[in-house]
Protein backbone atom coordinates (compact mmCIF):
# COMPACT_ATOMS: atom_id res chain seq x y z
CA UNK A 1 0.00 0.00 0.00
CA UNK A 2 1.36 3.64 -0.89
CA UNK A 3 1.93 5.50 1.84
CA UNK A 4 0.09 8.80 1.24
CA UNK A 5 2.87 11.06 3.46
CA UNK A 6 5.48 9.97 0.29
CA UNK A 7 2.84 10.48 -1.98
CA UNK A 8 1.80 14.00 -1.11
CA UNK A 9 5.50 15.00 -0.44
CA UNK A 10 6.44 13.81 -4.62
CA UNK A 11 3.54 15.81 -5.86
CA UNK A 12 4.94 18.97 -4.00
CA UNK A 13 8.30 18.20 -5.34
CA UNK A 14 7.03 17.58 -8.50
CA UNK A 15 5.68 20.99 -8.57
CA UNK A 16 8.21 22.36 -7.24
CA UNK A 17 10.36 21.69 -9.68
CA UNK A 18 8.16 22.86 -12.84
CA UNK A 19 9.21 26.90 -12.58
CA UNK A 20 13.16 25.50 -12.41
CA UNK A 21 11.80 23.37 -15.73
CA UNK A 22 10.21 25.97 -17.26
CA UNK A 23 13.44 28.53 -17.13
CA UNK A 24 15.64 26.26 -18.61
CA UNK A 25 14.35 26.61 -22.11
CA UNK A 26 16.76 28.46 -24.07
CA UNK A 27 17.16 30.81 -24.28
CA UNK A 28 16.56 32.42 -20.59
CA UNK A 29 18.74 34.86 -20.53
CA UNK A 30 21.34 37.24 -22.38
CA UNK A 31 23.40 35.45 -25.38
CA UNK A 32 27.14 36.80 -26.00
CA UNK A 33 28.59 36.96 -29.40
CA UNK A 34 32.11 36.69 -29.96
CA UNK A 35 34.01 38.68 -32.49
CA UNK A 36 37.77 37.26 -33.22
CA UNK A 37 38.93 40.21 -34.91
CA UNK A 38 39.11 44.03 -34.30
CA UNK A 39 35.95 47.18 -34.26
CA UNK A 40 35.21 48.52 -37.26
CA UNK A 41 36.10 45.32 -39.64
CA UNK A 42 33.46 43.67 -42.05
CA UNK A 43 33.18 40.84 -39.47
CA UNK A 44 32.62 43.21 -36.48
CA UNK A 45 29.97 45.16 -38.74
CA UNK A 46 27.85 42.25 -39.61
CA UNK A 47 27.71 41.33 -36.30
CA UNK A 48 26.33 44.74 -34.77
CA UNK A 49 23.83 44.64 -37.63
CA UNK A 50 22.70 41.11 -36.88
CA UNK A 51 23.05 40.75 -32.95
CA UNK A 52 19.75 42.92 -32.08
CA UNK A 53 17.56 41.50 -34.56
CA UNK A 54 18.91 37.81 -33.50
CA UNK A 55 17.79 39.09 -30.29
CA UNK A 56 14.67 40.18 -30.94
CA UNK A 57 13.81 36.95 -32.61
CA UNK A 58 14.96 34.77 -29.39
CA UNK A 59 13.70 37.52 -27.12
CA UNK A 60 16.91 37.98 -25.57
CA UNK A 61 20.14 40.29 -25.54
CA UNK A 62 22.74 39.24 -27.52
CA UNK A 63 25.84 41.49 -26.63
CA UNK A 64 28.69 41.72 -29.50
CA UNK A 65 31.96 41.13 -27.75
CA UNK A 66 35.63 41.93 -29.48
CA UNK A 67 38.31 39.33 -28.46
CA UNK A 68 41.17 40.08 -30.63
CA UNK A 69 44.72 38.76 -30.79
CA UNK A 70 46.83 36.45 -32.38
CA UNK A 71 45.11 36.41 -35.95
CA UNK A 72 41.97 35.44 -34.46
CA UNK A 73 42.94 32.30 -32.14
CA UNK A 74 42.34 34.16 -28.69
CA UNK A 75 38.77 34.99 -29.68
CA UNK A 76 38.42 31.26 -31.33
CA UNK A 77 40.08 29.77 -28.11
CA UNK A 78 37.83 31.57 -25.75
CA UNK A 79 34.93 29.71 -27.55
CA UNK A 80 35.67 26.51 -28.15
CA UNK A 81 36.86 25.87 -24.18
CA UNK A 82 33.20 27.89 -23.65
CA UNK A 83 29.85 25.65 -22.43
CA UNK A 84 28.24 24.36 -25.04
CA UNK A 85 24.94 25.41 -24.14
CA UNK A 86 24.16 28.21 -27.04
CA UNK A 87 25.13 31.20 -24.77
CA UNK A 88 28.09 31.68 -26.20
CA UNK A 89 28.65 32.39 -29.50
CA UNK A 90 31.02 32.92 -32.49
CA UNK A 91 30.85 35.21 -35.72
CA UNK A 92 33.54 32.88 -37.82
CA UNK A 93 35.36 34.63 -40.67
CA UNK A 94 37.27 32.93 -43.55
CA UNK A 95 40.03 33.47 -42.09
CA UNK A 96 39.58 30.37 -39.63
CA UNK A 97 40.27 28.46 -42.35
CA UNK A 98 43.90 30.08 -43.21
CA UNK A 99 45.13 30.21 -39.48
CA UNK A 100 45.53 26.40 -38.68
CA UNK A 101 48.62 26.45 -41.42
CA UNK A 102 50.20 29.20 -39.90
CA UNK A 103 50.52 28.90 -36.42
CA UNK A 104 51.52 25.30 -34.65
CA UNK A 105 49.84 24.13 -31.98
CA UNK A 106 46.82 25.44 -32.23
CA UNK A 107 44.60 25.07 -29.00
CA UNK A 108 41.43 23.70 -30.83
CA UNK A 109 40.71 21.66 -33.49
CA UNK A 110 39.08 24.19 -36.16
CA UNK A 111 36.48 21.28 -36.97
CA UNK A 112 35.96 19.57 -34.45
CA UNK A 113 35.82 22.22 -31.95
CA UNK A 114 32.65 24.02 -32.89
CA UNK A 115 29.60 23.41 -33.89
CA UNK A 116 28.35 25.52 -36.82
CA UNK A 117 24.98 27.41 -37.14
CA UNK A 118 24.92 28.59 -40.83
CA UNK A 119 26.55 31.17 -43.48
CA UNK A 120 25.30 33.99 -43.20
CA UNK A 121 26.88 36.10 -45.75
CA UNK A 122 29.79 36.48 -48.16
CA UNK A 123 31.95 39.53 -49.62
CA UNK A 124 34.35 40.40 -52.60
CA UNK A 125 37.44 41.44 -52.63
CA UNK A 126 39.06 43.86 -55.59
CA UNK A 127 41.91 43.86 -57.17
CA UNK A 128 42.88 47.98 -57.24
CA UNK A 129 45.84 49.58 -58.24
CA UNK A 130 47.53 52.97 -58.92
CA UNK A 131 46.46 54.24 -62.25
CA UNK A 132 49.71 56.18 -63.05
CA UNK A 133 52.66 53.43 -61.81
CA UNK A 134 50.33 50.21 -63.08
CA UNK A 135 50.40 49.62 -66.38
CA UNK A 136 46.96 48.21 -68.45
CA UNK A 137 43.33 49.63 -69.32
CA UNK A 138 42.30 46.89 -68.44
CA UNK A 139 43.10 43.63 -66.17
CA UNK A 140 43.50 41.79 -69.46
CA UNK A 141 46.62 44.29 -69.91
CA UNK A 142 47.27 44.03 -66.19
CA UNK A 143 48.14 40.59 -66.33
CA UNK A 144 49.62 40.12 -70.07
CA UNK A 145 52.42 42.63 -68.25
CA UNK A 146 52.43 40.89 -65.26
CA UNK A 147 53.20 37.44 -67.31
CA UNK A 148 56.16 39.42 -69.80
CA UNK A 149 57.94 40.78 -66.93
CA UNK A 150 58.47 38.54 -63.50
CA UNK A 151 59.40 40.54 -60.68
CA UNK A 152 58.26 43.83 -62.34
CA UNK A 153 54.75 44.21 -60.33
CA UNK A 154 53.96 44.74 -56.74
CA UNK A 155 51.82 44.14 -54.70
CA UNK A 156 50.42 45.12 -50.59
CA UNK A 157 48.66 43.22 -48.32
CA UNK A 158 47.66 43.78 -44.87
CA UNK A 159 50.87 41.92 -43.60
CA UNK A 160 52.15 37.96 -43.84
CA UNK A 161 49.44 35.23 -43.32
CA UNK A 162 46.83 37.51 -43.78
CA UNK A 163 43.61 36.95 -45.79
CA UNK A 164 44.85 38.61 -49.11
CA UNK A 165 47.95 38.14 -49.06
CA UNK A 166 46.78 33.84 -49.31
CA UNK A 167 44.27 35.16 -52.45
CA UNK A 168 46.86 36.75 -53.99
CA UNK A 169 49.32 34.10 -53.79
CA UNK A 170 47.08 31.50 -54.65
CA UNK A 171 46.50 33.45 -57.87
CA UNK A 172 50.42 33.26 -58.82
CA UNK A 173 50.63 29.90 -58.13
CA UNK A 174 47.77 29.03 -60.08
CA UNK A 175 48.68 31.36 -63.27
CA UNK A 176 52.61 31.53 -62.88
CA UNK A 177 52.89 34.97 -62.78
CA UNK A 178 55.61 36.39 -60.80
CA UNK A 179 54.36 39.36 -58.60
CA UNK A 180 56.58 40.90 -55.32
CA UNK A 181 54.65 40.67 -52.50
CA UNK A 182 55.41 43.90 -49.95
CA UNK A 183 53.61 42.96 -46.09
CA UNK A 184 52.20 45.89 -44.22
CA UNK A 185 51.61 46.30 -40.68
CA UNK A 186 47.79 47.11 -41.55
CA UNK A 187 44.84 47.82 -44.55
CA UNK A 188 45.03 51.47 -44.32
CA UNK A 189 49.30 51.54 -44.87
CA UNK A 190 48.57 48.98 -47.92
CA UNK A 191 46.22 51.04 -49.27
CA UNK A 192 48.19 54.46 -48.48
CA UNK A 193 51.45 52.94 -50.35
CA UNK A 194 49.48 51.42 -53.58
CA UNK A 195 48.05 55.43 -53.77
CA UNK A 196 51.14 56.86 -53.28
CA UNK A 197 52.71 54.88 -56.20
CA UNK A 198 55.19 53.02 -53.97
CA UNK A 199 52.74 50.00 -54.58
CA UNK A 200 51.67 48.62 -57.51
CA UNK A 201 48.78 46.78 -56.39
CA UNK A 202 46.59 45.22 -53.55
CA UNK A 203 43.05 43.18 -52.82
CA UNK A 204 40.98 45.19 -50.89
CA UNK A 205 37.44 45.67 -49.77
CA UNK A 206 35.17 47.50 -52.02
CA UNK A 207 34.09 50.07 -49.49
CA UNK A 208 36.75 50.80 -48.57
CA UNK A 209 38.48 51.29 -52.25
CA UNK A 210 35.73 53.26 -53.85
CA UNK A 211 36.53 56.39 -52.40
CA UNK A 212 40.00 56.59 -54.25
CA UNK A 213 38.65 55.22 -57.08
CA UNK A 214 36.01 57.50 -57.23
CA UNK A 215 39.03 60.12 -56.91
CA UNK A 216 40.75 58.80 -59.85
CA UNK A 217 43.68 57.80 -57.39
CA UNK A 218 42.54 53.82 -57.67
CA UNK A 219 41.52 51.31 -60.78
CA UNK A 220 39.74 48.91 -60.26
CA UNK A 221 40.93 45.56 -61.99
CA UNK A 222 39.27 42.73 -61.32
CA UNK A 223 36.77 41.12 -58.38
CA UNK A 224 36.71 37.67 -56.43
CA UNK A 225 33.19 35.72 -56.62
CA UNK A 226 30.82 34.74 -59.48
CA UNK A 227 29.08 37.73 -59.98
CA UNK A 228 30.01 41.59 -60.31
CA UNK A 229 28.70 43.82 -56.91
CA UNK A 230 26.23 46.27 -57.40
CA UNK A 231 28.63 48.91 -55.53
CA UNK A 232 30.86 48.29 -58.84
CA UNK A 233 29.04 46.73 -61.44
CA UNK A 234 31.40 48.11 -64.33
CA UNK A 235 33.95 46.19 -62.83
CA UNK A 236 34.40 42.60 -64.11
CA UNK A 237 34.40 39.44 -62.47
CA UNK A 238 37.67 37.73 -62.43
CA UNK A 239 35.64 34.56 -63.43
CA UNK A 240 35.04 36.60 -66.63
CA UNK A 241 39.01 36.42 -67.82
CA UNK A 242 39.23 32.39 -67.27
CA UNK A 243 39.77 32.46 -63.55
CA UNK A 244 37.47 30.78 -62.16
CA UNK A 245 39.43 29.20 -59.09
CA UNK A 246 39.22 33.13 -57.48
CA UNK A 247 35.36 32.68 -57.06
CA UNK A 248 36.39 30.78 -53.79
CA UNK A 249 38.49 33.86 -52.62
CA UNK A 250 35.39 35.25 -51.33
CA UNK A 251 35.72 36.44 -47.73
CA UNK A 252 32.50 34.96 -45.52
CA UNK A 253 30.86 35.13 -42.45
CA UNK A 254 29.28 32.03 -40.37
CA UNK A 255 27.87 31.98 -36.98
CA UNK A 256 29.08 28.89 -35.00
CA UNK A 257 29.09 27.37 -30.96
CA UNK A 258 31.37 25.33 -29.39
CA UNK A 259 31.50 21.57 -30.47
CA UNK A 260 28.17 19.60 -28.71
CA UNK A 261 25.77 22.50 -28.93
CA UNK A 262 22.56 20.49 -28.85
CA UNK A 263 20.91 20.16 -31.85
CA UNK A 264 17.93 21.40 -30.99
CA UNK A 265 19.53 24.49 -30.07
CA UNK A 266 21.62 24.53 -33.38
CA UNK A 267 18.49 24.54 -35.56
CA UNK A 268 16.23 26.87 -33.28
CA UNK A 269 19.04 29.38 -33.99
CA UNK A 270 19.73 28.56 -37.58
CA UNK A 271 15.69 28.88 -38.52
CA UNK A 272 16.48 32.46 -36.76
CA UNK A 273 19.35 33.60 -38.74
CA UNK A 274 17.63 32.83 -41.96
CA UNK A 275 14.79 35.05 -40.69
CA UNK A 276 17.13 37.94 -39.75
CA UNK A 277 19.73 37.59 -42.33
CA UNK A 278 16.16 38.07 -44.83
CA UNK A 279 15.33 41.43 -43.41
CA UNK A 280 15.03 43.76 -46.35
CA UNK A 281 16.84 46.55 -43.77
CA UNK A 282 19.44 44.44 -42.97
CA UNK A 283 20.22 43.27 -46.56
CA UNK A 284 20.10 47.38 -47.91
CA UNK A 285 22.59 48.18 -44.75
CA UNK A 286 25.00 45.04 -45.34
CA UNK A 287 25.06 45.83 -49.64
CA UNK A 288 26.25 49.15 -48.75
CA UNK A 289 29.03 47.40 -46.94
CA UNK A 290 29.52 45.02 -50.18
CA UNK A 291 28.44 42.22 -47.98
CA UNK A 292 25.64 39.92 -49.28
CA UNK A 293 23.68 37.96 -47.08
CA UNK A 294 23.78 33.92 -47.53
CA UNK A 295 22.30 32.26 -44.44
CA UNK A 296 22.79 28.48 -44.97
CA UNK A 297 22.44 25.13 -43.62
CA UNK A 298 24.87 23.70 -40.88
CA UNK A 299 26.04 20.85 -42.79
CA UNK A 300 27.22 23.56 -45.65
CA UNK A 301 28.95 25.52 -43.70
CA UNK A 302 31.41 22.48 -42.34
CA UNK A 303 32.04 21.57 -46.30
CA UNK A 304 32.99 25.32 -46.62
CA UNK A 305 35.49 24.92 -43.68
CA UNK A 306 36.65 21.68 -45.15
CA UNK A 307 36.96 22.81 -48.62
CA UNK A 308 38.91 25.91 -47.49
CA UNK A 309 40.79 24.44 -45.09
CA UNK A 310 42.16 22.12 -47.74
CA UNK A 311 42.61 25.28 -50.25
CA UNK A 312 45.07 27.57 -47.93
CA UNK A 313 46.74 24.81 -46.67
CA UNK A 314 48.41 23.93 -49.94
CA UNK A 315 49.15 27.57 -50.69
CA UNK A 316 51.06 28.29 -47.85
CA UNK A 317 52.53 25.06 -48.05
CA UNK A 318 53.72 25.96 -51.58
CA UNK A 319 54.62 29.66 -51.02
CA UNK A 320 56.31 28.84 -47.86
CA UNK A 321 54.15 31.53 -45.65
CA UNK A 322 54.90 32.48 -42.53
CA UNK A 323 52.56 34.73 -40.22
CA UNK A 324 54.24 38.41 -38.92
Amino acid sequence: MIDKRWLCMGIVSALAALPVLAQESYPNRSIALIVNVAPGTGADIVARLIAPRLGDRLKQTVVVENKVGASGVIGTEFVTKSAPNGYTLMLMVNSHTMVPWLYKNLPYDPVADLAPIAKIASTSLVLVANPQSTPGKDFAELFAYARANPGRLSYASPGNGTAPHLMMEMFKQRTGVDILHVPHKDSASATANVVGGHVNMLLAIIPAALPSARAGKLKMFALTGPVRSPLAPDVPTYREFGHNFMDYSDGWYALVAPAKTPADIIARLNQEVRNVMAQQDLIEQLGKQGIVPAASAPEEIVAQIKSDLQQWGKVVADAKITAD
